[in-house]
């Protein structure tokens, strides 16, 4: 659907920690990001819901916050905070994926999240245009890059369910990187730092959950295109607090910590989002001449944990008042092994983008906004790079860049493939070339036929194809089964990392051909969400499909 179609375009970044919405009107162009959530004003809210006992959400964003207890009024004990669902789409194993509350699913926290917020976003909206309707809204979703193609599929289930949309598989809804939705914004600034059409630039996007990067080009009229693969990893600033979890274990004892979370989740909340990150997080900028010890006096900001303490560790704490000292490099441990990851990252993105030279690093997203991060950013790569920059609110980045994109998807060129894609076919066995065990009865073998190879830039509907004919001479339809994998040399559809993202049925009309009957099977990849089309070049039936991703 072209956007003439859509009178509103709005785009949200459901993020790990913190999430927005941003919206346009097709006839102007002016994105507005909505900065007044309930409870607070901001730019964005808590990915945060608090459940009663009966898994019923009763709040949302920063109200579902626990509050800090008071001598008069406790806590209520009906109250059940979780916060960090969306880490559980990512690729992990299940012992690394954030703690749930035993009864609660992650995709059923994703869709209460996502409904309240499409309760509130379109009370937003109708406020602005009263006779403003469901299917005149176009949604530009933001995931990360490193999503397996099936989390779209879940995702896209997730906004179907919480009221985005009419229809499951809606035109309505389109699906962006994070770091491309980056780099769109990116565009706007490029003349503050003197770059021109053929200057490549980085985007490096810091989020809660994700780190996600992409190298781009900029073209003439004004669009982009990829230069290398768009990669990213698990290293965003939840995982500095996970530090500060880990080093109060090393000081209270790992079992206390553990079984303090398990019974007071809400108050593990509490304590990272009144204590440490505006104490010690948010503010730190790794100088050791500036820096002054952070006292942590447990007994007055998180009491509870005392009676979880051994008795060992009680006397030495009792000694201490219960205060906990926070030194420079007790915090500096918290951040490193996080900042390492990051600075990893960014150097491979430099390593692969060969004889392409990066003019500019342009860190965004939240956690962009801490100093400590930049400063070592910069003083890594300050001389490969002469310009590393954050933008103004390097939070909103994703956000203006998700509605850019809505109303003008022209605007990306080309992309980088991040997978190989394929599909299952059935071809005569070669002896000293295919494996014995795996020769059929009837002398063929399934193998993987890779349509496009990971790496390959591939442009706005480009498509990827190949000709196949019937299996069986009386066949009256092929299925063609779509795969992919992270491998370059894939041959077999069942080898480690195969996904299977989605089905296609082709009806193959005239018998009497035999396996004469050639079937033009292609993919494209011009949106974040795959298509495929089939021709029939006998019957000239032409069939297109949006995949239905498995969804576990």
């Amino acid at each position: 659907m072209s956007v003439k179609d859509f009178r509103v375009v709005v785009a949200i970044d459901f993020g790990t920690t913190c999430s927005g919405f941003a919206y346009s009107h097709t006839e102007n162009h002016d994105t507005a990001v909505h900065s007044l959530f309930p409870g607070h004003t901001a730019s964005k809210t808590n990915t945060v819901l608090e459940y009663d006992n009966n898994w019923k959400a009763i709040n949302w964003g920063f109200p579902a916050l626990v509050k800090a207890q008071s001598r008069r009024k406790k806590a209520s004990v009906n109250s059940r905070p979780v916060e960090l669902f969306k880490l559980h789409l990512a690729d992990i194993d299940e012992e690394s994926k954030p703690y749930l509350p035993r009864g609660l699913n992650y995709k059923t926290a994703i869709t209460d999240f996502l409904n309240k917020m499409q309760k509130f976003m379109l009370e937003t909206l109708l406020n602005r245009w009263p006779s403003l309707t469901l299917p005149k809204i176009r949604f530009v979703f933001s995931v990360p890059a490193e999503w397996a193609p099936k989390t779209r599929g879940i995702l896209r289930e997730c906004i179907y369910k919480a009221g985005f949309l009419t229809e499951k598989y809606s035109d309505n809804l389109e699906f962006i990187s994070e770091p491309e939705a980056a780099a769109i914004f990116c565009m706007s600034i490029l003349k503050e730092h003197e770059l021109k059409v053929g200057d490549s630039f980085m985007v490096c996007d810091c989020g809660g959950g994700t780190v996600d990067l992409t190298t781009r080009t900029l073209l003439p009229e004004n669009q982009l295109g990829e230069v290398t693969e768009r990669t990213g990893d698990l290293c965003g600033s939840t995982f500095v607090d996970n530090e500060f979890i880990l080093f109060l274990g090393r000081r209270l004892g790992h079992k206390a910590v553990q079984e303090f979370k398990e019974n007071h989740y809400g108050l593990v909340q509490l304590l990272i989002h009144k204590f440490f990150c505006p104490e010690v997080k948010d503010e730190f900028a790794g100088n050791v001449s500036t820096f002054e010890p952070i006292e942590f006096d447990i007994q007055r900001i998180c009491p509870q944990l005392m009676s979880y303490v051994d008795d060992e560790r009680r006397e030495q704490m009792e000694e201490d008042e219960w205060i906990i000292e926070l030194q420079f490099s007790d915090v500096t441990s918290m951040f490193d092994p996080v900042v390492e990851k990051i600075i990893r990252l960014v150097r491979n993105q430099l390593n692969a983008s060969g004889e392409q030279k990066c003019s500019a690093i342009f860190m965004v997203g939240g956690f962009a906004e801490n100093p400590y991060l930049v400063s070592r950013v910069k003083k890594t790569f300050s001389r490969d790079v002469h310009v590393i920059a954050v933008p103004q609110k390097p939070i909103t980045t994703i956000l203006k860049g998700a509605v850019q994109y809505g109303l003008n998807k022209k605007i990306v060129k080309s992309r980088r493939l991040t997978w190989t894609y394929g599909i299952e076919v059935y071809v005569l066995w070669k002896k000293g070339v295919d494996p014995k065990k795996r020769k059929l009865f009837n002398g063929h073998i399934q193998k993987f036929d890779a349509l496009a190879k990971r790496g390959t830039e591939a442009s706005p509907d480009q498509k990827f194809c190949g000709i196949y004919v019937p299996f069986h001479a009386i066949q009256t339809s092929v299925r063609f089964r779509v795969l992919a994998t992270k491998k370059l040399d894939a041959r077999f559809c069942d080898e480690p990392g195969m996904e299977e993202i989605g089905c296609m049925t082709v009806n193959l009309g005239i018998k009497n051909l035999g396996l004469i009957r050639p079937i033009e099977f292609s993919l494209t990849f011009a949106d974040e969400e795959i298509k495929a089309t089939a021709w029939n070049k006998l019957t000239e039936e032409i069939f297109e499909t949006k995949f239905d991703y498995l969804t576990e």
